[in-house]
């Protein structure tokens, strides 16, 4: 009967071994390992059998409509062109502030980005909102 091996054997070397990552001495190294200790024999087969499972596991490939990104309620849509439109203007009033009045282009810029830039942050908080009670990722901890 085999004897287990040293406790400290590296896993990493089992997992690189599976995946025919390492040296020849190396894997030579490993295979006589596994030959004497049980315990990184099962190691050894539980990874394997992980590492067929991700293998074999074969994902649905999402449908384009289910990844629409554009503002979903009436109010949300309003908001972001709004904003669009306002950042846009800000743009045109900031070229001709600066060559009419360049003194005044710092106020029209702040007042444009801030107002065009809060009127797009509402709209993607309306989503937000809308779609809080239903957000299935909620409970999901990292």
């Amino acid at each position: 009967m085999s004897e287990p091996g040293p406790k400290q054997f590296d896993e990493a070397l089992i997992s690189a071994y599976l995946d025919d990552e390492l040296t020849q001495q190396e894997s030579q190294r490993v295979r006589l390992h596994l030959e004497d200790c049980a315990e990184s024999r099962a190691l050894f087969e539980e990874l394997k059998q992980i590492r067929k499972a991700s293998m074999d596991t074969r994902f649905e490939s999402i449908p384009d409509d289910q990844w629409d990104e554009r503002p979903r309620g009436s109010l949300s849509r309003v908001f972001v062109w709004v904003g669009l439109a306002v950042l846009l203007v800000t743009i045109v009033a900031a070229i001709i502030v600066d060559i009419v009045d360049p003194g005044e282009l710092e106020t029209v810029l702040k007042i444009g980005f801030y107002g065009g830039g809060l009127l797009v942050f509402l709209s993607v908080l309306i989503d937000r909102l809308k779609t809080y009670k239903t957000d299935r990722y909620r409970g999901v901890e990292k």
